[in-house]
């Protein structure tokens, strides 16, 4: 009796474990394996009371979506206008999303209630942009809109998810400092569109920002505005903006370190046009300091030849006028490694046409040795090269040679070849190269009309990685050839230079001030291989 009494307790058990088993695993919500990844954001299914709902009486909204989803940067993204006393509170309940309105309301208003991209689903966080619920407590609703398009200043090409928003006039002290409460989302080509607006007078701004709190980041935030105040009393189309990056109005040191290798590195909220380097303390140091600015003068490297000082002072200027003054200190036990190395301009080992050979290395040079340098031509040593330093530049060198085609060509640089400054010398550097063909490169002849004779353009060409290769400033009618670019897809970028500096400026907000404009040529001017290319271009008054 024992043995069976055994037998029924373990079939019972084992009924047992399967059946919890298999309601575990039927219950078990898991995220599906393999597939192609989900890059649907939640769908609105119903909203009630229904959306655009006029003498609106009720205490909440509920919206119901497709799928499970979460609420995201919730104080960031979701926003009422008008505002309320005391804003809603939203609560997630499964696939619904209740909106409570814990005050009343005003009568005869429109309100329009914004998520932004709060709404997002659990597993790949798409977000449902410009998801709006509006709703009036009055017989009508504000029907309004201001759309329009929002594109680059400087490469004309639309932007994606930049925030356009208004200010109410009377509220436009709130630019940069609080976030607007009615904004919208471009989408891929750049179009937007602000509904159910109110008559009013209105300032119009757009942001490209970084952090998504809506809130004008001059150091890392690109901009756009209208400076003329909309008087809205129909609906406007055309709206058009360009968002730049505007430039600092007070000069200030972003970052300062003091590198291992005992240079120090410096990088500025400014681009600076005639900057200048004064080391004040020790004061000795200043005479032989060493610096390189970098190409858009808004950051700068220093090598003082004695890092024995506990801390020093260095001032800087621009155009002779002192614009910040810093201290970094050093301990006293720091101690510095440093690796001599250089780079070159080669492109895949390929020199082109018409280019001379530069080396640039991490430190400034002090001297050489041409018995350490080693030219083998097809395996063949010769010593009939040159090496300059370039008169600009203290970290390169060109290297010349009669260079011939199909011709390879090795360099080496022995160990100790360059010494720099604290006598830091190279290791051993190989480079190997060979003359370009020229059937590799083309030539781009282009004849310039610009429509005002007395103004000036500044001409950019743009290859196809978005990179300035090559710039001219253009005050007449001007035919220039473009020789030994490599065949691929260029571009021609008109800058209307407004002051005749040579440069483009960008805009000021607070001045009211536009960006320069910016006319990029739509033509694609493609470069074949051993081929000339004749191009007329005629720039459009501004």
């Amino acid at each position: 009796m024992t043995k069976y009494n055994n037998i029924v307790y373990l079939r019972n058990f084992i009924v047992y474990f399967l059946i919890i088993s298999l309601i575990y695993s039927c219950a078990s919500i898991q995220q599906p394996q393999g597939g192609p990844r989900d890059t649907t954001p939640p769908k609105v299914l119903k909203m009630e009371p229904k959306n655009q709902t006029v003498n609106f009486t009720a205490k909440k909204v509920v919206i119901e979506f497709d799928e499970y989803f979460k609420l995201q940067n919730e104080f960031k993204e979701f926003s009422v206008s008008p505002e309320m006393p005391k804003p809603p509170v939203l609560k997630v309940k499964g696939k619904k999303l209740e909106i409570n309105f814990p005050d009343s309301l005003e009568k005869n208003t429109t309100y329009t209630l914004n998520f932004g991209k709060a709404v997002a689903d659990v597993n790949e966080s798409n977000a449902a942009k410009n998801l709006t619920y509006v709703f009036s407590t009055g017989p009508k609703l504000d029907s309004l809109s201001i759309k329009g398009k929002v594109t680059n200043s400087l490469t004309g090409e639309p932007e994606l998810d930049a925030v356009a928003f208004i200010l109410p006039l009377n509220r436009d002290t709130l630019f940069g400092k609080g976030k607007p409460s009615i904004y919208t989302l471009t989408d891929s080509s750049g179009n937007y569109s602000l509904n159910n607006l109110r008559t009013g007078s209105y300032k119009l701004y757009v942001l490209k920002e970084k952090n998504g709190d809506k809130i004008y980041q001059q150091a890392t935030d690109e901009v756009g505005f209208l400076k003329d105040t909309i008087v809205l009393t129909k609906n406007l189309d055309s709206m058009n903006i360009k968002v730049f990056k505007e430039d600092a109005t007070v000069f200030r040191i972003l970052d300062k370190r003091l590198n291992p290798d005992g240079s120090m590195s410096f990088s500025f909220n400014q681009k600076l046009k005639k900057p200048e380097v004064v080391v004040l303390d020790p004061p000795a140091l200043d005479v032989s300091k060493k610096i390189k600015f970098s190409k858009n003068n808004d950051s700068l490297k220093v090598w003082l030849t004695d890092l024995s000082f506990d801390s020093t002072k260095i001032s800087l200027k621009e155009n002779g006028k002192l614009l910040q003054t810093t201290t970094l200190t050093r301990g006293k036990k720091d101690t510095y490694t440093r690796s001599l190395t250089a780079i070159n301009n080669l492109d895949n080992r390929a020199l082109p046409p018409g280019r001379t050979l530069k080396f640039t290395f991490n430190f400034p040079i002090e001297s050489f040795d041409a018995s350490k340098i080693t030219l083998l031509e097809d395996s063949v040593d010769t010593k009939t090269f040159t090496l300059t330093k370039d008169s600009l530049d203290h970290l390169s060198f060109y290297f010349r040679y009669p260079w011939r085609q199909k011709t390879m060509y090795d360099i080496t640089f022995a160990p100790g070849a360059f010494t720099g400054i604290f006598k830091t010398q190279n290791k051993e550097i190989k480079t190997s190269l060979e003359l370009g063909k020229k059937d590799d490169y083309g030539t781009l002849k282009v004849k310039i009309v610009p429509p005002e004779k007395q103004k000036s353009y500044i001409l950019e060409i743009i290859d196809g990685s978005k990179s300035i290769v090559n710039t001219i400033v253009v005050k007449q009618d001007t035919a220039v050839t473009f020789s030994n670019y490599k065949g691929g897809k260029y571009f021609i970028r008109i800058t209307y230079d407004t002051n005749k500096n040579g440069v483009w400026d960008t805009g000021n907000v607070s001045l009211g001030i536009q960006p320069e404009k910016i006319w990029n040529e739509p033509k694609e001017l493609s470069i074949r291989p051993n081929w000339e290319r004749n191009e007329v271009i005629t720039i459009p008054k501004e």
